[in-house]
């Protein structure tokens, strides 16, 4: 079913590596994703979470007042434009052709704090979870250390620890179980 990008609206968007293969094929590409996502989606969406992970990437993103978004192209096209420069620098780089991620870009609407909290927590322990590393907090491609340093420029560390009510709540919270029943998490 297609969600559309609605003003004002929170969402989880995600996509992965097309036939599951690696996006990030050493450190220098989540860097420069990161910057061409800062290129074309910051100035459409307010960033509150990430990960980016070998094969796959997650993003919590607030789309921005429909006066801001009338300025720019449909959110689908900046995301568009925005694999399509990763995926043309990655197969020059790499000697490869076609398409690198897979057809579209998924996205779920968040409709509450509650989804929203167990959303972050699910893509800060993802690195874990698919088995990257041994603890999630040591993983460099993610918003996490972002927000407990409070130094991102990315994310707004503010706004995600409000929500949390705090540092120590938001670190308590990521010591749970990020699948509390709230939604359904496992996507692939």
């Amino acid at each position: 079913m297609y969600i559309p990008f609605l003003p004002n609206q929170i969402y989880h968007v995600y996509n992965r590596g097309n036939n599951r293969e690696n996006i990030f094929l050493e450190e220098r590409n989540y860097y420069y994703f990161l910057e061409l996502y800062d290129k074309y989606i910051s100035p459409i969406a307010n960033t509150f979470t990430y990960s980016l992970l070998p094969n796959h990437f997650h993003f919590g993103i607030e789309m921005k007042s429909p006066e801001v978004l009338a300025l720019h192209k449909p959110a689908h096209r900046c995301f568009a434009n925005m694999f399509i420069a990763y995926t043309k620098s990655i197969n020059k780089a790499y000697g490869r052709r076609g398409s690198l991620f897979e057809k579209h870009l998924k996205r779920k609407l968040i409709t509450n704090d509650a989804y929203l909290q167990t959303l972050i927590v699910y893509i800060h322990r993802n690195p874990e979870t698919h088995g990257f590393v041994k603890d999630f907090r040591r993983w460099p491609f993610s918003s996490y250390r972002t927000i407990t340093n409070g130094n991102g420029s990315l994310v707004r560390c503010e706004a995600v620890l409000d929500w949390f009510g705090g540092l120590d709540t938001f670190r308590e919270s990521h010591g749970q179980t990020a699948d509390d029943g709230i939604f359904e998490i496992s996507q692939w």
